[in-house]
């Protein structure tokens, strides 16, 4: 129960903020102060109601609808990179447009790999020993995704499938192997790519580029700091009017600790703290090795992407484009979230639930 009322109670929060935070950038864009509160309320009901599909459907626990989800989402981020079906936005070429809508399909696969990598362990049993296998999953869809390029969404999809593995048993040594090869990596990618090397610079002295890559941080401290206890009040930021670009998104977080204070931020927070303990309770009493895998692996992906979002928010991190789960506005964020969490509550309350 718990689980579900934070849940609930954190997507009627981000609509709540999505209508607070859109509401000026709505009225410049498209002359209506609300559109941003009508598609977010219509990607609420629909990502609840998938989440109820999902709880109840016996697919979830079958390993072979997992494979064909995985496999569709791989075909979705193949098409993305073709011209003329994937369509770019800040940068990153990450969508495919439906009319007024937009997919943005290394959302799904977050899900569908971590799925496929569970079910997918089951099968060595016993002692779990390393298998080239478990990387072509991770790796096929990683490098798809850089391709976008979208850093942040493969960063989530990685640390998750590696949760999964880590608590599935693979070796100390390989982690700490891995930790030092990652880390090569990623200096690697940062060094290739100028936008990312000035993020860093950035994020070391936002000053150095107020105007440039360091506006969004300044701003997003300029929102947070003068907040105090208890925030200027709901609808009263100042930061919306224009001076946090596109507020309703990566940056909600600051638009809530401005109009609500401490207090407000620290509530937020708390229900992802009642979240993760209830995520945890419900991954201990599963039934299999395979359940307990998929829960756990859905929640530190849950978990991990709010870390990162309030770290980047609050300037602990270098700014990268991550969503804050049930929140930001977005229909591919807000319905992957709750795919995850429609997949836990299936396994909460199968019949073989102790």
């Amino acid at each position: 129960m718990a689980f579900v009322v934070s849940a609930i109670g954190l997507s009627l929060i981000g609509l709540a903020f999505v209508h607070s935070a859109g509401s000026y950038w709505g009225m410049m864009r498209y002359a209506d102060t609300s559109p941003f509160i009508v598609k977010q309320g219509i990607y609420m009901v629909v990502s609840i109601a998938i989440a109820f599909l999902i709880m109840k459907s016996p697919w979830t626990s079958n390993p072979r609808a997992w494979t064909v989800f995985y496999y569709a989402t791989i075909i979705l981020l193949a098409l993305v990179l073709v011209p003329g079906i994937g369509a770019v936005r800040n940068g990153s070429q990450s969508w495919i447009a439906l009319g007024p809508f937009s997919l943005q399909p290394a959302e799904f696969v977050k899900v569908a790999l971590i799925g496929k990598l569970a079910t997918g362990i089951q099968k060595t049993g016993g002692k779990q020993k390393i298998q080239l296998s478990h990387f072509a999953l991770i790796l096929l869809p990683a490098v798809l995704i850089m391709l976008q390029p979208d850093l942040g969404s493969a960063v989530i999809m990685i640390v998750s499938a590696f949760v999964i593995l880590f608590i599935a048993g693979y070796p100390l040594s390989f982690f700490a192997i891995l930790g030092f090869t990652g880390i090569g990596a990623f200096i690697a990618l940062i060094a290739t790519a100028p936008y990312r090397i000035d993020r860093i610079k950035s994020y070391i002295d936002p000053w150095s580029d107020p105007l440039g890559t360091g506006f969004q941080g300044i701003q997003s401290l300029f929102a947070i700091a003068p907040g105090g206890l208890f925030g200027h009040g709901y609808g009263n930021s100042r930061q919306k009017y224009l001076y946090l670009p596109e507020p309703q998104n990566d940056f909600i977080f600051s638009i809530i600790a401005e109009e609500t204070g401490f207090i407000g931020a620290t509530f937020v927070l708390f229900l992802f703290g009642v979240l993760l303990l209830a995520g945890c309770g419900i991954a201990i009493r599963t039934a299999s090795r395979t359940e307990f895998l998929i829960v756990a692996g859905m929640g530190a992906m849950i978990i991990f992407q709010t870390f990162l979002n309030v770290g980047v928010v609050t300037g602990l991190l270098p700014v990268t484009g991550v969503t804050l789960p049930f929140i930001s506005y977005g229909g591919s964020s807000l319905m992957t979230t709750w795919m995850a969490v429609g997949t836990i509550l299936h396994f909460a309350t199968v019949r073989n639930y102790r």
